[in-house]
């Protein structure tokens, strides 16, 4: 059964097909959770006509829906009238960082156990990279880098894994907010050689960190396609230890890895 008026989008003139909820899921909930998730798309705020646009849901089925939210606290009103994510979503999204840490550790475990050198998962969120999940090497000299760490996109093999498979125009657009900072020497600056890498990137299907954020140190990276976030899974050792026979044993290793954490987590 649908709501009143709710086969009808705004100024349309003929009743749309009834959007029934998947798996004989409860239709309000899927609905509810589709209203964030385009919050989140266009930013984390959004008006309810943008809304409307994105779902092809009434605006009064809209408003009713986002006003539980408001009320459950994940949602707000803004005083532009428009409605963004709530604070009551922060909660949630910690919590399934430490989840996403706890699943893919056995994955990790995996690429140590076979490459021999530290393990990472790292995600992009906003305009950094966070590292949300690690699995040392056992040989006495490895990397430390910790779990919540954030850093800069463009100087890592994480980074540049996960911004390869975005559009050209929001990586131009995040370089453009974040800068292109010099973390050593070999740090890519120029915005015409990083495209220049995207390109690289996109066609060998991984990426490459050689010193450009810590001196000394060789990461590879792959992304995690598929995913509901931007993932990448990397190895990372002293580059003395990362010789381009390792990581050419270890691409297809880490391209494996991720198609099983993707597999995993998709819904």
């Amino acid at each position: 059964m649908t709501e009143p008026n709710e086969g009808l989008a705004e100024g349309a003139g003929t009743p749309r097909p009834a959007h029934r909820a998947r798996g004989g899921g409860v239709q309000s909930v899927e609905r509810a959770f589709e209203l964030l998730e385009t919050m989140a798309a266009e930013g984390g705020m959004v008006g309810l006509s943008k809304l409307a646009q994105q779902s092809g849901l009434a605006l009064p089925t809209i408003h009713r829906l986002v006003r539980t939210l408001v009320d459950l606290g994940y949602a707000r009103q803004e005083p532009s009238r428009q409605y963004s994510l709530g604070p009551r979503l922060i909660r949630l999204g910690e919590s399934a960082s430490h989840l996403l840490g706890t699943w893919s550790r056995p994955y990790l475990s995996g690429l140590v156990d076979a490459v021999g050198e530290s393990a990472n998962l790292a995600m992009l969120d906003g305009d950094q990279v966070v590292y949300v999940a690690q699995v040392q090497s056992r040989q006495s000299m490895r990397m430390f880098t910790e779990v919540g760490r954030r850093v800069h996109p463009h100087c890592t093999a994480v980074g540049k894994a996960m911004l390869a498979n975005l559009p050209p125009g929001d990586v131009q657009a995040l370089l453009g907010r974040t800068g292109m900072p010099a973390q050593t020497e070999h740090t890519l600056t120029e915005p015409g050689l990083f495209a220049e890498e995207m390109d690289r990137v996109r066609r060998q299907g991984y990426a490459m960190d050689d010193g450009e954020q810590e001196v000394g140190v060789r990461c590879v990276a792959v992304p995690v396609l598929g995913a509901p976030n931007p993932l990448a899974i990397s190895v990372s050792g002293p580059a003395p230890r990362m010789t381009p026979e390792v990581v050419e044993r270890a691409v297809p290793l880490l391209c494996r890895t991720a198609e099983d954490l993707a597999g995993e987590l998709a819904p």
